[in-house]
């Protein structure tokens, strides 16, 4: 029996998560020393940074005034009603949490350039793409609540030495994940009218899944060398 979209779009977050990739492994078992966490957090912010901004280009797809509404909310999300809301504000005080200061994340400096790689990689896919390809690489979200849960898990019991009030991103996302997968889920599971609509939708997800862990390998097996945070 054939399986429905909806099942296969399951299976390819589940199956090709980046909660599977090596490095997310040995952060949430503990294993990860100070520098790596850091090397860690300096380059994820370069991906969080763009979030609004892809989701800013997936708006001006959206074509009924209800769809946009919906949407223009995950930019606030990230970028706040106010100066000092949202999630890049709490991505950067998880950064003082651990060290590193709010300037050298908003330099950029220092992110590393298999990470800009794939951050623009996924940037321009939603520039270019049809609104159900750009929506569907976002079901990434269906397994965000529990990589976030088994991340504050992790980073209370092994990285005590991070101040539990950055871990508030976290938190919040566990809610926002929950709410955004289930808008992304139901619009493409109307968008999809062919058998090639659905081949697109699961190879968007595919290829959002792969950027993930394209950025997780570039973290990975970057120079260890840490500046940030020293003598911590």
């Amino acid at each position: 029996m054939t399986r429905s979209l909806e099942e296969r779009l399951r299976a390819v977050a589940q199956e090709r998560y980046h909660d599977r990739h090596p490095f997310n492994l040995r952060m949430h078992a503990g294993e990860l020393t100070p520098a790596e966490l850091r090397r860690w957090i300096l380059n994820r912010f370069h991906y969080q940074r763009h979030i609004p901004v892809k989701d800013a280009l997936i708006t001006a797809k959206l074509d009924t005034p209800r769809l946009r509404r919906m949407w223009l909310r995950r930019i606030q999300d990230h970028d706040g009603a106010a100066d000092g809301e949202g999630g890049i504000e709490r991505w950067l005080r998880l950064g003082e949490a651990a060290g590193i200061g709010r300037e050298r994340l908003l330099t950029g400096a220092e992110v590393l350039p298999g990470v800009r790689l794939a951050v623009d990689g996924y940037v321009n896919f939603c520039r270019l793409g049809t609104p159900l390809e750009a929506v569907a690489a976002s079901l990434t979200e269906l397994s965000a609540p529990g990589i976030m849960r088994t991340r504050i898990e992790a980073f209370e019991h092994h990285y005590p030495w991070i101040e539990r009030e950055g871990l508030r991103y976290f938190r919040d996302r566990v809610g926002q994940g929950s709410r955004d997968s289930a808008e992304a889920l139901d619009l493409v599971l109307t968008w999809a009218c062919t058998p090639e609509d659905e081949e697109r939708a699961v190879a968007a997800l595919t290829f959002k899944c792969d950027v993930l862990w394209s950025l997780l390998d570039a973290v990975d097996h970057a120079d260890t060398k840490d500046t940030a945070g020293e003598g911590i």
